[in-house]
């Protein structure tokens, strides 16, 4: 019955405690570049600018992964996704960080089978052995023209394209979990039957309870990764009872997601 589960990260902030540009950026010692250049460049473009600049200090792909498979992940975030997938929700992923480093962080942690799909921006290596970060939208050439979000990507209609490409959406619940203003915008196209989780005092958070009126979906906080990972499997647990109920099958009381069949006289 978990197919009727649907559940949608945001990365950095969220799926894992910190920010994956962040970290390699502090670790791998170009902090004082990164700030020159911060005000002069989009940031998705200042990242593939720190990616130059490793190259040509001499460090490999290798390096940066080796940095990568040192960002912590929470354990009982790592649970939480496992179980959520044994029980078989339809993962996914919507960020605005990169292919690369999300990748690599999932398959350290042995997640990456997990997630049916990431949406996020581009990166590949090139022939000189050069990782490269590109846009997801080509804000010059194709602009998303979505006033809410960056020029680089609108989530928003990430979401719609997922939605629409559902035949069975509207028999799907969706959960969303995230923290910035990025994922506000699709956070709007949620419906009353799906759930928005949102970290708390973060700029998603401040956004939904600055007009609470304006999202639909029910609302779930979490402070860190302790709490979003009991949020997301009481969600889910809420989720598959109600499906349960309505096509005659009961939880069975020691199994959490499992189901039994109600025999009816």
């Amino acid at each position: 019955m978990a197919e009727v589960v649907v559940v949608v990260f945001d990365f950095d902030r969220t799926l894992i405690d910190g920010d994956s540009d962040n970290w390699v950026v502090t670790e791998m010692g170009l902090t004082h570049l990164f700030r020159e250049l911060r005000s002069t460049m989009p940031w998705t473009s200042l990242m593939n600018r720190m990616m130059v600049e490793l190259h040509s200090q001499g460090m490999s792909v290798e390096d940066i992964e080796d940095c990568l498979k040192r960002m912590p992940l929470h354990p009982r975030v790592i649970e939480s996704i496992r179980a959520a997938h044994r029980h078989g929700c339809d993962l996914r992923i919507i960020s605005d960080a990169n292919q690369f480093f999300i990748e690599t962080i999932l398959k350290h942690h042995g997640l990456l089978g997990c997630f049916s799909e990431i949406v996020t921006n581009p990166a590949f290596v090139n022939v000189e052995g050069r990782l490269n970060i590109v846009p997801f939208h080509d804000s010059a050439s194709s602009p998303h023209g979505c006033n809410l979000c960056p020029p680089n990507m609108c989530k928003g209609l990430v979401l719609k394209r997922i939605q629409a490409a559902d035949s069975e959406f509207k028999e799907r619940r969706l959960i969303y979990l995230g923290d910035g203003k990025g994922d506000y915008c699709p956070c709007l196209r949620l419906g009353m039957r799906d759930f928005v989780v949102p970290r708390k005092s973060f700029p998603l958070w401040n956004l939904i309870f600055s007009d609470q009126t304006l999202i639909k979906a029910v609302i779930h906080e979490w402070s860190n990764g302790e709490e979003l990972a009991g949020v997301l499997l009481d969600i889910i647990d809420r989720i598959l009872m109600d499906e349960n109920t309505r096509t005659g099958l009961i939880a069975s009381p020691d199994s959490g997601c499992k189901t039994t069949q109600v025999s009816y006289p």
